[in-house]
């Protein structure tokens, strides 16, 4: 009988052997584990039986020798009376020989009646002595069937849990060099993380996943031996069956136009002043790619903020993401509470690299959400800062601009910047990012030159206005839409271009307060430009 100890010991060739002596079917399919609890279990079965019939044979001994004790006896009648009388003393004497006198010789019936007398109790004794060892062989068998019983027991209740499919999780897919990959949990900001999901090569091949996917399916625990959760069965990929995603178009090859449905940022309970301003003066359509240019404490967070809220509430149907790179911790909390998104950050305490790598992961779901035809939106804060972020890692070429930004560096913010688009017959994907200036760093002007063309909204926002309190605190005459004729109807556009043509004269200040006077008036855009002619 072997124990799990010695079978753990043990090579796999040399289990496969035992096996095949024990009678185990299928011996190459198991895993070591898996066979020595086979073993286990064919040495439960097999071994009572075994132990049962090698007992069986003890009482055909015991007759063997009753004969040869009868043998012995006839034998030893023919030695003379003395040396049966020498032999006497040793003996018990019976109430027979008492009687006798000494000298005389009993007869021989007597003899023979006492010594199968003796033979009898001898074979009754050792009749007695087999029944008493067969009941503890009988007993010992027993308690091994039992405890065999309780190990199998104990396998079969461990074997009887099967968990696999009870859980299902999802995940943002990162494909590794090698070709597996894991689903990252938006809980850690799709970093390495205790849940994180494995998911085998040949899935990723099957379904046609990328990087960026959003997976959601069924998974099972680890096994002894693994480390993660992994996936076996999946249900979802970016919110559409598997079937639908197999045979989508990249996102490169989508065909890209100005946007043409406009973001509603006004009504249902959540419109503000700033999102009023914004909504006349600087639309933003579904596939725009908005810059807000803002000096510092301008306020250019809360209206991010505000911004994110009213779509939230005007579009449930828009999948909106925000994006906090190198901010500040207490800032991310503010956000994550107040706003109905799924808000991503890497704070300004953490390493270069970790700003990239988020902002990548955001980047590749994002696409592979509108290649799938959803609408989505990331709110960024800031572009300035994840272009530093680049600078940082991004390897020397020799070539370096003014105010130490390398020649090589911007690409890839301007990759990040340049995706938000509207996809022809499909999705969209809406960039709103923030771009600092005047904060005394030549490299944040640079920066921001070279991002200031490829934007089609931008809105201003001056520190003359922040500093006299005046919210929102934006440089009406310098914000603007490209093609927005788009966005508005005919009517909505002459009246706008009146308005502009009326605060063209004044600066930023007198614009901001003459506009927010006329529009706390009145409880919606419309109603203010239908009241203008009466100003």
């Amino acid at each position: 009988m072997y124990d799990i100890l010695e079978l753990n010991k043990k090579l796999v060739s040399e289990l496969k052997e035992i096996a095949k002596t024990l009678d185990v079917k299928k011996i190459d399919s198991f895993k070591k584990q898996d066979l020595i609890y086979k073993i286990l279990d064919q040495q439960a079965i097999n071994g009572p039986n075994k132990d049962v019939a090698e007992n069986r044979p003890q009482p055909r001994k015991r007759i063997a020798t009753t004969k040869a004790t009868k043998q012995s006896v006839t034998e030893k009648k023919a030695p003379s009376t003395n040396s049966d009388n020498e032999k006497k003393p040793k003996e018990k004497k019976t109430p027979n020989e008492t009687e006798t006198t000494p000298g005389e010789t009993p007869p021989k019936k007597t003899e023979d009646l006492q010594e199968k007398m003796e033979i009898s109790e001898s074979v009754k004794n050792d009749k007695n002595k087999t029944r008493n060892s067969d009941e503890e062989t009988k007993k010992n068998n027993t308690t091994d069937k039992k405890d065999n019983n309780r190990r199998y027991d104990k396998k079969n209740s461990d074997r009887v849990y099967e968990f696999e499919g009870i859980i299902t999780n999802s995940g943002v897919l990162e494909i590794m060099p090698d070709g597996y990959g894991f689903l990252r949990s938006a809980d850690y900001n799709y970093f390495n993380s205790p849940d994180d999901i494995y998911v085998s090569q040949s899935q990723i091949k099957l379904f046609g996943l990328k990087t960026g996917d959003t997976v959601e399916g069924s998974i099972r625990p680890p096994k002894e031996g693994e480390k993660y959760f992994p996936l076996i069965k999946v249900q979802e990929i970016n919110g559409r069956p598997p079937e639908y995603v197999r045979d989508r178009v990249p996102f490169d090859y989508l065909t890209p136009l100005f946007p043409e449905t406009k973001f509603n940022l006004t009504g249902n309970g959540k419109s503000t002043l700033s999102t009023r301003v914004i909504d006349m003066f600087s639309p933003i359509g579904k596939g725009q790619r908005a810059l807000i240019v803002a000096q510092p404490k301008t306020g250019k967070t809360v209206l991010l903020k505000e911004i994110a809220n009213a779509i939230a509430a005007n579009h449930p149907e828009v999948y909106m993401i925000v994006l906090l790179i190198d901010e500040r911790p207490e800032e991310v909390t503010d956000m994550a509470r107040s706003v109905n998104a799924e808000v991503i950050s890497s704070t300004f305490d953490e390493p270069a690299e970790r700003h990239v790598k988020v902002a990548n992961i955001v980047l590749e779901k994002s696409k592979r959400l509108v290649e799938c035809g959803h609408d989505v939106v990331i709110l960024l804060d800031s572009i300035t800062r994840l272009a530093r972020a680049y600078n940082t890692v991004s390897p020397a070429s020799g070539k370096v601009l003014s105010g130490g930004v390398d020649a090589n560096a911007l690409h890839k913010p301007k990759r990040f910047f340049g995706a938000a688009r509207n996809i022809e017959n499909g999705g969209s994907l809406t960039i709103v990012s923030t771009a600092l200036i005047d904060t005394g760093s030549k490299m944040d002007e640079v920066i921001f030159e070279e991002f200031k063309g490829t934007g089609n909204m931008e809105l201003q926002l001056d520190r003359k206005l922040s500093n006299k309190r005046i919210y929102p605190a934006v440089d009406i005459v310098a914000s603007s839409t490209r093609r927005e004729d788009l966005l508005f109807s005919k009517d909505y556009l002459q009246k706008m271009w009146i308005l502009r043509n009326y605060l063209a004269d004044m600066n930023s200040i007198e614009a901001m307060t003459f506009l927010r006077d006329r529009l706390m008036q009145t409880q919606t855009n419309e109603e203010f430009l239908i009241s203008m002619n009466d100003q």
